[in-house]
């Protein structure tokens, strides 16, 4: 996969270079590029940004840079590309929500670019402007709160995608098995213990220890079901009910759900005191 990323602070994408993507970066897993977007700036000053017209507070990103800078990264387009080129994607918090499922389909692609905002964000017409020349553009956010820039979401997007790579993690199940996940039904992931079994008056739970298969994979996915029914109740409404068994049906009426007339779960009103 190849990564281009246009910035004004390049340095802030060094993480990248650390930990498991530092080392697929250079096994030739990843071809991550950061390029400058004062480059494409023609004063001496190398100005990026404006007042936004209509007035308001803050700076925007000015449009010229911009359309420079996509411009010359679009025109060199690595072997593999593919015919609609690649998909462009813009961090802000007026994005699309950052998913699991989003990480997965991005990592079927051969080549991102990122467009990193900064100020108030980039000249609308950018995103206008590309969408209409057929580049698959996504604005994406992190969550429903606001960062100084694009760069942390690409810190956040890469990892999350470039991880899902294969050869990126050496034990590809446990990509499977993790919070989110689709095999794992989006659910958040089960508690895991290690060594020692004791530590601090605190023991592993028995049923990790007994070595019967079976129910260490029910109990964690019983706690995954838990977990994720306690702390993330709109996952547990958006569950295919049809493909719950008995078992789960059951751990989920004691956190307090049950099955709608849609196919989901619905939670149960708080019980009323007599």
């Amino acid at each position: 996969m190849r990564v281009d990323v246009v910035t004004i602070f390049g340095e802030y994408l060094q993480p990248l270079s650390l930990s498991l993507i530092g080392r697929a970066r250079e096994e030739g897993l990843l071809d991550l590029r950061v390029r400058d977007l004062r480059e494409h700036t023609h004063d001496r000053h190398r100005t990026v940004d404006d007042t936004p017209y209509g007035g308001g507070a803050g700076m925007l990103m000015r449009p010229e840079p911009w359309g420079e800078a996509l411009d010359a990264v679009l025109a060199d387009p690595p072997g593999d590309a593919r015919p609609e080129g690649p998909v462009l994607l813009v961090p802000s918090p007026a994005g699309e929500v950052f998913r699991q499922a989003t990480a997965v389909e991005l990592a079927a692609e051969p080549w991102l670019v990122f467009a990193c905002g900064r100020y108030e964000g980039i000249d609308a017409r950018v995103v206008e402007h590309y969408a209409s020349r057929g580049v698959r553009v996504r604005e994406v956010s992190l969550g429903d709160y606001v960062l100084n820039g694009g760069e942390v979401a690409v810190l956040v997007i890469v990892e999350a995608v470039a991880r899902l790579l294969p050869g990126v993690v050496g034990n590809a199940a446990s990509v499977e098995e993790e919070s989110h996940a689709a095999a794992h039904s989006g659910l958040l992931e089960h508690p895991a213990y290690t060594k020692p079994a004791t530590w601090r008056g605190l023991d592993v739970p028995a049923v990790l220890t007994s070595g019967h298969h079976g129910l260490v994979a029910r109990w964690r996915r019983d706690e995954a079901l838990r977990r994720t029914a306690r702390r993330r109740p709109d996952i547990v409404a958006a569950l295919d009910a049809a493909r719950c068994d008995a078992a789960d049906l059951r751990v989920l009426a004691e956190e307090g759900f049950s099955p709608d007339a849609g196919g989901g779960f619905r939670e149960h009103p708080p019980a009323v005191a007599d």
